[in-house]
């Protein structure tokens, strides 16, 4: 199925092949986030996930920094200039607030998300960076919790990505301390998974993802469900779960034809998802 995206003011949507390309565009104000910007994002990933040409999907910024958090200085074209404060900003429809909602964006598209980490990401912007699959980073890559400084306890799912990635003390040193990281101690923390230079740094997001897209596009899309949920899995249920996406990865009969055929003549598979 295809998806038309339509124009965006905050964002850019495109593709390369079966790899979405989602830029956060807003470079004069380090790509903070308003209202605009949550309702773009919101419609391209679910654009994203509809369409089954694209098997993956690579996350960065426009200019110098890739998510600086919500944007503090006001909501711009979302508000009226006379808006209420910050946390009146964005409608609170349940419990977990905008901010709750920005992180399930995320974690619920099942395909690969690779973050593609041009400059700072900070606060709600380093939780974006933390809720895609993998990231890949230039020098320029830097990582800062922020909350503290505002008075403000972890949102946007940060407490929740850092301690999975990092360990419990790390993410408390981080928190604690709101320090910035910098491209060569993310890397060796696990914040970032590569590290190249900035003017490769799409390219190499993009070639990252390719060697996902190349691979039976239900299996990869089950594979990313099944290790989501078995991080806080028992191990028995992790393993009824593993059993079961097996059960479900396998429903592409073709495909599964096609990765033994592949496999015995030595060639590369071509999967259609069928």
């Amino acid at each position: 199925m295809a998806y038309d995206a339509r124009e965006y003011e905050t964002i850019t949507l495109g593709r390369r092949g079966h790899v979405g390309v989602l830029t956060l565009n807003r470079p004069d104000r380090l790509n903070a986030i308003n209202r605009v910007m949550m309702d773009e994002v919101a419609d391209a990933v679910a654009g994203v996930k509809a369409d089954d040409d694209l098997r993956a999907l690579v996350v960065t910024g426009s200019g110098k920094g890739f998510c600086a958090g919500a944007d503090l200085m006001g909501a711009g074209q979302a508000v009226a200039a006379d808006a209420p404060p910050l946390q009146n900003q964005f409608d609170r429809l349940d419990e977990m607030g905008w901010v709750g909602r920005w992180a399930m964006m995320w974690t619920s598209l099942d395909k690969p998300v690779i973050g593609a980490i041009n400059g700072v990401a900070a606060g709600a912007g380093m939780s974006t960076a933390l809720a895609c699959d993998v990231r890949i980073g230039s020098q320029a890559a830097r990582f800062k919790s922020v909350f503290i400084e505002r008075s403000l306890s972890p949102d946007s799912g940060l407490s929740f990505f850092l301690p999975r990635i990092v360990g419990y003390a790390a993410a408390a040193d981080i928190i604690f301390t709101s320090r910035a990281v910098g491209a060569e101690e993310a890397l060796s923390l696990g914040l970032l998974n590569r590290l190249v230079a900035a003017d490769a740094l799409l390219e190499s997001a993009i070639a990252y993802a390719d060697e996902m897209t190349r691979w039976p596009p239900l299996a990869l899309r089950v594979s990313k469900r099944v290790l989501q949920h078995n991080t806080d899995a028992g191990l028995e249920e992790a393993l009824r779960y593993e059993s079961a996406g097996l059960y479900y990865s396998r429903r592409a009969p073709n495909d599964v034809k096609e990765s033994r055929a592949s496999f015995l003549e030595k060639r590369a598979g071509v999967y259609t998802g069928a």
